[in-house]
């Protein structure tokens, strides 16, 4: 009789199915495999990976850089002579783009813990290479554009780093428990020799991270200066049309200090506050006007201007993506703006006991007001009642004409520059000043004020700078940070980051023991290993009957062999019976 064996199973891993599977469409076990991966298969895996970090700078670039999203969508306006907000477009292929390549960076991370063979399926090549010529394209669109914009990136950091350095700290210590299960294995090559190096390099070089960091909030709370003053920068344009008497009233109401308008003349001498050198995007010249609407702002007179609507533009484009929270009320109000004269806006201001800063565009020299355009302009804030103290001039032109107003340069200069003109004020981007540079002219009693500030985070940093005031798009939003985001001394941060460190440290260590320890009582350790212990439970649906087909064939083979054998047997004991007879 024959002595059947008990029946052999697979042991079922359906986490590797899932992996390999979502990956390589590998879902079935004999396609999978633990030899080498090809070359072809390290490089686009490699370019996963550069796919995964260009993006990551990518998606925090447009984090950071939504302080300045309006200024982007001008630009290309300037650019093309059409509003469109490209930035929805943007934002949507950054979280797309980046949430695809982080699990296919994931799971490629779980393929090299585990041993398995990097085969990343077609579809996702090409969707790797996609994303990665895409986002190459757009980082050099970004800076033929807007190149200026890379200095945000220098500058969040000087807020971000603390965090982000904690961040990294812990995905990387995350990170040692796949290069362990991968690195102590008994086989060894020189990948895996590479892959332990990079590690605890980068690992290093994260440790010792906080030595380069410049951060102004890491300082002690008895040193913070006084909360910056607001400046409503073209009023509240989030909350209403900028450049309008609604939108500098609803700036008075979120509590701002001063009230910034960019002024232009008329042809006929009237100082009215407008952006743009043309009247397209924020007004209707288009439809009044049709034959002039790419003619200069400048080149309109007031009794024309009077006449256009600058209001409904607002709630069409919705620059800021605010027109639909407005009310029904203020909806209304901002669709019935017109063109804002300037002394307007000064007599309001005058009313509110608040200051005003004004950007003043010199008319070109054809313009029947280039000569007179500087009295037409002193003549309006006088005629306003505003106390000329009260009123900051911008740019520094015409320095001894101007008497009694304040004056402001709008570009970096140095304390000697500064003296020999007589001024007191820098109005500065945000980008043009280093935190030094801030510190040095606070120290020589320079007032200094910075723009564009609509983020909390940037107005903190700026906050823990010193800086005394900032013109802001976003007054509702800045009014709502009474305290820096963070503020930390710098005994407390060397602690944190200190602790964090050692941290880091003793779980490396102890994943790495605990891996080795783990390998060390398994022989050729395999995650394809068939399970060579009987079965002792009823077999089931869930039981792989392959292997049991694969027994029984054996045993028919092996029986069929033995029935062969014996028959030769009988037969040879024959012809010898016969022959000894």
């Amino acid at each position: 009789m024959v002595k059947h064996q008990p029946l052999q199973v697979y042991e079922k891993q359906v986490f590797v199915s899932f992996v390999t599977g979502i990956y390589g469409c590998r879902w079935k076990r004999y396609q999978r495999s633990h030899d080498d991966s090809s070359k072809w298969e390290c490089t686009w895996t490699a370019m996963l990976f550069s796919s995964f970090l260009l993006l990551l700078f990518w998606a925090y670039f447009w984090l950071v850089a939504h302080n300045d999203y309006n200024q982007f969508n001008w630009l290309l306006y300037n650019r093309s002579g059409e509003w469109r907000d490209d930035t929805f477009l943007i934002l949507a292929y950054s979280v797309v783009g980046f949430s695809y390549v982080s699990i296919l960076t994931i799971l490629a991370c779980f393929h090299i813990s585990l041993g398995q063979q990097l085969n990343l399926y077609w579809v996702h090549k090409v969707g790797v290479l996609v994303t990665l010529l895409t986002t190459i394209s757009g980082v050099v669109t970004v800076d033929d554009v807007w190149g200026e914009e890379w200095a945000i990136l220098l500058i969040s950091l000087q807020s971000t780093a603390p965090f982000l350095h904690l961040g990294a700290l812990a995905v990387f210590t995350a990170l040692g428990w796949l290069v362990a299960g991968y690195v102590v294995r008994r086989e060894r090559s020189n990948f895996q020799v590479m892959v332990l190096l990079i590690y605890v390099v980068l690992l290093l070089l994260i440790y010792l991270a906080p030595l380069t960091f410049r951060c102004p909030c890491v300082m002690n709370s008895h040193s913070l200066a006084p909360r910056p003053e607001i400046i409503g920068r073209r009023g509240a344009p989030m909350l209403a049309p900028e450049n309008t008497m609604v939108s500098f009233n609803r700036a008075l109401q979120q509590g701002v200090s001063s009230l910034q308008g960019d002024v232009t003349i008329s042809e006929d001498g009237v100082p009215f506050l407008m952006r743009d050198d043309t009247l397209r995007r924020t007004t209707d010249v288009g439809k009044v006007f049709p034959s002039r609407q790419h003619d200069a702002a400048s080149s309109f007179n007031w009794t024309d201007l009077r006449t256009l609507n600058a209001g409904q533009w607002f709630l069409e484009s919705d620059p800021y993506w605010t027109a639909d929270s407005l009310s029904a009320k203020e909806r209304g109000r901002a669709g019935n703006q017109t063109v804002c004269p300037l002394v307007e806006m000064l007599r309001l201001a005058a009313r509110a006991n608040r200051s005003a800063l004004l950007n003043v565009r010199r008319p070109p020299p054809q313009h029947p007001r280039h000569r007179s355009w500087f009295m037409d302009t002193l003549w309006v804030i006088q005629r306003s009642g505003i106390p000329q103290k009260r009123v900051t001039w911008t740019p520094d032109t015409d320095r001894g004409r101007v008497r009694g107003l304040q004056q402001a340069a709008d570009e970096m200069l140095s304390l000697e520059e500064m003296r020999q003109r007589g001024v007191s004020s820098l109005t500065l981007h945000y980008s043009k000043a280093s935190h030094r540079e801030l510190q040095e002219y606070l120290a020589n009693n320079v007032s200094v004020t910075v723009y564009p500030v609509n983020e909390a985070w940037l107005y903190s940093l700026l906050w823990c700078s010193g800086v005394p005031s900032v013109s802001s798009d976003a007054p509702q939003d800045l009014r709502k940070v009474p305290y820096p985001i963070w503020l930390m001394s710098q005994s407390a941060y060397c602690f944190i980051w200190i602790t964090s460190d050692l941290v880091s440290i003793a779980v490396v260590l102890v994943i790495f023991s605990f891996q080795k320890w783990k390998m060390s009582g398994m022989q050729n350790y395999n995650p394809e290993h068939i399970m060579l212990s009987a079965v002792t439970r009823r077999a089931s649906r869930d039981v792989n009957v392959m292997k049991e087909k694969l027994i029984f064939s054996e045993l028919n083979n092996g029986l069929n062999s033995t029935e062969d054998l014996s028959l030769n047997l009988e037969n040879g004991y024959a012809s010898y019976s016969c022959g000894g007879h």
